[in-house]
């Protein structure tokens, strides 16, 4: 067992270098993360059922504009797309991801999910958190608590050495021991000078050993998504909103990580946490 793990590790696949950052670009990106994670306490602490998803996007569109920031997010049109009309994502209870702000209104016993990606300085920095608006049920807490175990459980594996296998196995044996689906089109993605750098995907599921061999340099998020229901989900006819296929809850958790050679550095946490 051991020898055939250690020899598919031999045989990950090797990133492209010219994605991997400098101390100086690590900097800036973690500057960029700080932003990113103010967005996201701020909106936390000032979101209540009888908001809107539009008069949240605004709030966060301001935090990042008075930081120097812009959004990668606004303008988005990758292939098969329309362009992405906001700043944020704001994403409600069976929504997974890519919702886009506008008139929904929050309701006591909602899960709300702010996705937050900034660029500063010509570097970006992406995260995400869901959580209860109000009173919630068990089971959703169960779901929150759960997803967001599993988003520092997987950042524990980002280490020299490991792959982006021993990261999205560790997630997935979190989410199926506690009940839960893990969603197996969306994943976590190189994050960098761009919003996703394509050289790296960080699945949520996956075997130990396989995937990308991570070196110090190398800079992604890592990015759970876990539903109460089924694993399948659809897209809606905006284009971009994700949601559950059975209109289950589901969760989203997320930082952007960079891997030095001691370990794994979180760059979207809070400034005074002990994890800078």
């Amino acid at each position: 067992m051991n020898r055939l793990l250690n020899k598919r590790r031999r045989t990950a696949a090797q990133v492209d270098p010219r994605v991997l950052k400098t101390p100086a670009d690590i900097e800036k990106m973690r500057a960029a993360g700080i932003l990113a994670r103010k967005v996201i306490e701020t909106i936390m602490a000032e979101a209540s059922a009888g908001m809107t998803t539009g008069e949240i996007e605004d709030r966060a569109a301001a935090i990042i504009a008075a930081g120097g920031g812009t959004s990668p997010c606004l303008g988005y049109t990758p292939p098969g797309h329309p362009p992405y009309p906001a700043w944020t994502c704001t994403s409600v209870n069976e929504e997974i991801v890519h919702a886009i702000p506008g008139q929904k209104r929050l309701q006591d016993g909602d899960l709300f999910t702010m996705d937050c990606c900034v660029t500063l300085d010509g570097f970006v920095a992406d995260t995400a958190v869901t959580f209860p608006i109000g009173e919630v049920s068990p089971e959703a807490r169960h779901l929150l608590k759960i997803t967001e175990e599993a988003l520092y459980i997987g950042i524990k594996q980002a280490k020299p050495g490991n792959t982006t296998g021993d990261i999205g196995w560790a997630i997935q044996k979190h989410a199926e021991a506690n009940g839960l689906s893990v969603v197996r089109e969306l994943h976590g993605h190189g994050v960098g000078r761009a919003m996703h750098e394509g050289a790296i995907d960080v699945p949520n599921y996956a075997m130990p050993g396989t995937g990308i061999l991570l070196v110090p340099g190398m800079t992604f998020a890592i990015e759970p998504m876990f539903n109460l229901g089924s694993k399948n989900i659809r897209t809606l006819n905006d284009g971009w909103t994700i949601v559950t296929a059975d209109g289950k809850l589901s969760a989203h958790f997320e930082h952007t990580v960079a891997i030095t050679t001691g370990g794994c550095r979180i760059l979207t946490s809070a400034p005074n946490n002990g994890l800078n």
